[in-house]
């Protein structure tokens, strides 16, 4: 028999554990008799709704004015079906209530009714709890959503994201257009087969896991499309692995651009000469074609540019410290004895920053004719990322240093988009390029029509040249100290007597040793180019 002192010390027990599971989770406890007036609040609930026990208002009674007006309706269709006797045991329900300090503030409320033996409610209780702070951020989220949504659906690209089995899960409006559907929505779930000829599809999704099985992307590839109908298409193909937050691989995502008008342009331009002569262009073109895809594909290999006497060489480091990064670098060789060198840096990470280095490096390819040319190399791959950004409503840039390296001519030509400027080494000792903020142009997306001033420097006051990312310059010691260009330039001086790969390693080393935590909180992005002398001409 339990004795009533124990059962009253029981009650007391259970009362009190409710009471700290309830401060715990931050709710409040409401009671209401169905049909009377008053309502009871415990202490949180008047806090939330900053009034009084006497000032408190039951928010159940019509006409509800404490509502936001566009939860009001929704709030009272919820409760009239609690109501109901053939309603729901259950009353919950998320809206807005003006407090007593005037302010609009989220409710969670939740009730249970209790019921009469003919179904009548008559009593609802239950607890509410303040969401406002989580409301807030699913609005901010929501906001970054569609801000990114806008991005993807107004480039003039065709933007895609597929799962491991490379089904689609997001596309942009110009891809569903482009496989003749009305909506993005009626292409997710569906496979390149569904469009395409089994010799396009299969080799897209070969290659489609290649990407995913190395992590190396395929960038730059030009592919020949077959639709089931006969329709013949080209397209300039770039596809990276998807990777969330923890590193795993959930599938690929591409961007490609019609290039059909360019390619059957140049097959009529040919079919104009004679038949050997057709014959010996196109297999140059399959040729010359193969080699740009194979290099394209060896993501650590270099080209070739020799002149007279000096031959370049290169190296580089690629640290990114998430899946999908926003720096990148890219040797163009321009010709037999000059070259291209450009390092970018796109804002922030994740999926937005990665879609616009993939942007870059297609605006890379349409800006060739003028890589020989700093400026205008700049300043075209400025207009075509402000104009996809404007027409996209989004605010977003990249810094940019790029060089042409003419051993010919003896020259080094440099511009600048707000990025730090290469250190170069050499017979007179250590110097910065661009180093001042004349010598610089905006960031690329920023500001359309921007001019971007071009510098240059003799090749003979110059041994090797380095190209980096601010991941480097950023990091800070214990102090909180950066570890700036001043460092990194006398990091180079000491490595005159190391190699080119040495050099990078102790560039990397150093910053590391210096970096509170040993740690990059950046991506860091290193490009190394030497001069060296050519090898004397073996003679018999």
């Amino acid at each position: 028999m339990i004795e009533p002192e124990e059962t009253t010390r029981c009650d007391a027990e259970h009362a009190d554990r409710l009471g700290l599971a309830l401060k715990a989770s931050n709710e409040g406890i409401w009671d209401w008799w169905v049909g009377k007036d008053d309502i009871y609040y415990s202490r949180r609930i008047l806090e939330f709704l900053e009034c009084g026990p006497t000032a408190a208002p039951n928010i159940f009674l019509s006409p509800h004015a404490m509502f936001h007006p566009e939860d009001r309706e929704r709030f009272g269709h919820a409760l009239r079906n609690a109501l109901d006797p053939a309603g729901p045991e259950l009353f919950a329900i998320d809206c807005r209530l003006k407090t007593g300090g005037d302010q609009w503030r989220w409710l969670r409320i939740r009730g249970t009714v209790v019921r009469s033996r003919d179904g009548q409610a008559e009593r609802i209780a239950g607890s509410m709890i303040d969401i406002s702070l989580r409301k807030l951020a699913e609005a901010q989220i929501e906001e970054e959503r569609h801000i990114l949504r806008n991005l993807i659906d107004r480039v003039p690209l065709q933007i895609y994201f597929k799962d491991l089995e490379s089904r689609f899960v997001l596309v942009n409006r110009q891809m569903a257009e482009w496989n003749g559907q009305p909506s993005p929505a009626s292409v997710v779930g569906k496979h390149d087969r569904d469009f395409f000829a089994s010799a396009h599809w299969k080799e897209a999704a070969e290659d489609e896991r290649q990407v995913m099985a190395s992590g190396n992307p395929i960038t730059g590839k030009l592919e020949r499309e077959v639709r089931e109908q006969g329709k013949e298409t080209w397209v300039l193909t770039s596809k990276f692995p998807w990777i969330d937050r923890a590193g795993k691989v959930k599938g690929t995502f591409g961007v490609s651009s019609d290039v059909t008008e360019l390619v059957e342009a140049q097959q009529q331009a040919t079919a104009l000469a004679g038949e050997l002569q057709v014959r010996n262009q196109a297999y140059e073109e399959e040729l010359q074609l193969a080699r740009e895809i194979q290099q394209t594909l060896a993501s650590s290999s270099f080209p070739e540019v020799n002149g007279d006497s000096r031959t370049l060489r290169f190296g580089s480091r690629y640290l990114p410290i998430s899946g999908m990064a926003g720096d990148f670098f890219e040797v163009m060789k321009i010709s037999d004895s000059t070259a291209g060198v450009l390092i970018c840096d796109v804002m922030g990470h994740g999926v937005r920053s990665a879609l616009v280095v993939a942007m870059l490096r297609g605006l890379l390819e349409k800006q060739r004719r003028s890589a020989a040319d700093p400026s205008a190399f700049l300043r075209g791959l400025n207009n075509g990322l402000n104009s996809i950004l404007d027409r996209a409503g989004a605010t977003m840039f990249a810094t940019a240093f790029y060089a042409v390296i003419d051993l010919a001519a003896g020259t080094l030509r440099y511009a600048c988009a707000g990025h730090p400027g290469a250190v170069a080494t050499g017979p007179a000792g250590v110097l910065q390029l661009a180093a001042t903020r004349r010598e610089k142009g905006p960031g690329l997306g920023l500001i359309a029509r921007a001019e971007y001033p071009a510098g240059e420097v003799k090749l003979t006051d110059i041994n090797r040249l380095l190209l980096f990312t601010d991941g480097i310059l950023e990091a800070e010691n214990e102090d909180g100290e950066p570890f700036l260009e001043k460092r990194l330039m006398e990091t180079a001086a000491d490595c005159r007597g190391e190699t080119l790969e040495e050099m990078l390693d102790i560039v990397l080393t150093r910053v590391l040793r210096y970096s509170e935590g040993h740690h990059f909180d950046d991506d860091v992005c290193l490009l190394g180019i030497e001069l060296a002398a050519l090898p004397a001409p073996v003679t018999s």
